[in-house]
């Protein structure tokens, strides 16, 4: 498990889905706490029922519920879900209630709540403050919590097998724990191992309510590919540090599953390839490179330009979507420019902080109102923002992603690609990353790759309006049948020809 100070800073990264977006709120860390508080002034039936308001981040709308009700000693309790994230009962771990005034602290997520009851108890107005965010926050009583949909999710019992399964990484002295779905009784199969995206992230790569890995598992297996998912180090059921590790580091975790399939009688060993989204397609040739075991990898929405590329690219197209202007769009480039300068000229970050902090809070205090917000500052407070920004950007694995260029391993890979991005992908974007993975693949000499823009897609495979982020939490669909179809199609065929 994450200590506090590992689950703080995975909060202020949002599962490092938007690097150097940094203003994403995240509230799906969970731990146990106590949940007391005595009741004051006001009577308990004011208070008590459901709550739910929308918090806007970054133009994201997360809706919150609040849940209080009362023990049978009488005091109040309450609990916290994130239905848009796929949270629910959170432990709230302070209630008070008090001359019309509401108090709530998760100390689980370093957030907390505080409002004041309407005169006709059907509304409390208020601040909810986490990760040195302060943001504006309207309850309204409502009979129902709601669900969010996501009906592309398995529901139990499947039909094949599904195994909890734990392998050594002895190169890093650490366990990985996953779960591995095999189908019927015709072992042994062709077998994938998913490798998740930026930031830490459990076996589903679940992000805003969606579960993608557990999405393709469940699709894969069904059609006989074995499928192996594992928890991120340091997440979940995994031994590790994440926050010590870069790319590399996580390239030998993949190497571990490999060795650990290979032990399977049930896994066909020369049928054993990789699936990598974002990050994951930028490990996954890695990978490759050092193993001639590997049959095969698909790369979803993998880099093919170094990460200093793709988050210029990046910081301009989310901008643009969210309606920034070109100004506020250049300034931010500007500071990003200047930022990753002294990235790559200050080895040591006591050195190279003291070189940001002014210049980062300078820029951040002449952007507008309207400019923060379209940028996705609005509401944090920019000394504790410029904190958090710095601690991202000199982490090992940022300096590590910057400056990394994909070209050389992808000329190394000999095993057959299959490459695809979504048209709509504002992260990883599809023209300038497609033909980037072509090119150095044509130059290696590999015969055996396809890459391929898949029409009306975001990053994570939905099917999208805009491709915008603010849209993955509202969007049903967690990964679109096409880009299903499309792996599971070419593994099988990869299998055949083998």
């Amino acid at each position: 498990m994450h200590t506090d100070k590992a689950k703080k800073d995975a909060l202020m990264r949002q599962h490092g889905k938007l690097p150097f977006n940094m203003a994403v709120l995240s509230i799906a860390a969970i731990t146990s706490f106590a949940v007391s508080s005595f009741l004051h002034a006001f009577p308990q039936q004011e208070i008590e029922g459901i709550w739910q308001g929308t918090l806007k981040v970054s133009g994201i709308e997360l809706r919150i519920v609040f849940k209080i009700s009362k023990t049978p000693e009488g005091n109040l309790t309450a609990t916290l879900d994130s239905p848009d994230q796929g949270a629910k009962d959170i432990p709230v771990s302070e209630v008070t209630f008090e001359n019309g005034e509401l108090k709530l602290e998760v100390k689980s997520i370093f957030g907390a709540y505080t409002g004041k009851l309407s005169d006709d108890h059907s509304t409390i107005t208020g601040e909810w403050k986490q990760g040195g965010m302060s943001l504006p926050l309207e309850l309204k009583r409502t009979e129902n919590a709601p669900e969010v949909r996501r009906p592309q999710e398995p529901q139990k019992p499947y039909p094949y097998q599904e195994e909890e399964v734990a392998y050594k990484n002895k190169k890093a002295g650490i366990t990985l724990a996953g779960t591995l779905t095999m189908p019927g009784p015709d072992a042994p199969f062709a077998a994938a191992i998913l490798v998740t995206g930026s930031g830490p992230q459990n076996r589903d790569e679940a992000l805003l309510g969606h579960k993608p890995f557990l999405v393709l598992a469940d699709y894969l297996t069904r059609r006989g590919i074995a499928v192996l998912r594992f928890d991120d180090r340091g997440v979940g059921k995994s031994t590790g540090d994440f926050s010590k590790a870069t790319s590399e580091d996580f390239a030998t975790d993949v190497l571990a599953g490999v060795e650990y399939l290979e032990s399977r009688k049930e896994i066909d060993p020369k049928q054993i390839g990789l699936i990598g989204h974002s990050e994951g397609g930028l490990i996954a040739p890695m990978a490759a490179t050092q193993s001639p075991d590997i049959a095969f990898i698909v790369l979803m929405a993998g880099p093919g330009i170094t990460g200093e590329q793709i988050l210029y690219l990046q910081g301009a197209l989310i901008a643009k979507a969210n309606g920034a202007t070109d100004e506020a769009i250049a300034k931010n480039r500007e500071l990003q420019k200047r930022m990753f300068a002294v990235i790559k000229q200050e080895k040591d970050n006591t050195a190279a902080e003291k070189k940001m902090r002014p210049m980062m809070a300078q820029a951040l205090a002449e952007l507008s109102d309207d400019q923060k917000k379209a940028l996705g500052f609005n509401g944090a407070n920019l000394d504790t923002l410029v904190q958090a920004q710095i601690k991202q950007v000199l982490s090992p694995w940022f300096r590590f992603f910057l400056f990394y260029d994909p070209q050389p391993a992808l000329k190394k890979v000999k095993c057959p690609v299959l490459a695809i991005n979504g048209e709509k992908d504002l992260q990883v974007p599809s023209k300038e990353n497609l033909p980037a993975i072509e090119k150095a693949l044509k130059a290696g000499g590999n015969k055996n790759f396809m890459a391929k823009e898949l029409p009306g897609l975001n990053h994570l495979f939905q099917t999208s309006q805009t491709g915008a982020p603010t849209e993955y939490v509202k969007i049903e669909e967690t990964i679109a049948p096409a880009a299903l179809q499309a792996m599971g199609d070419w593994i099988l065929a990869q299998a055949k020809a083998r």
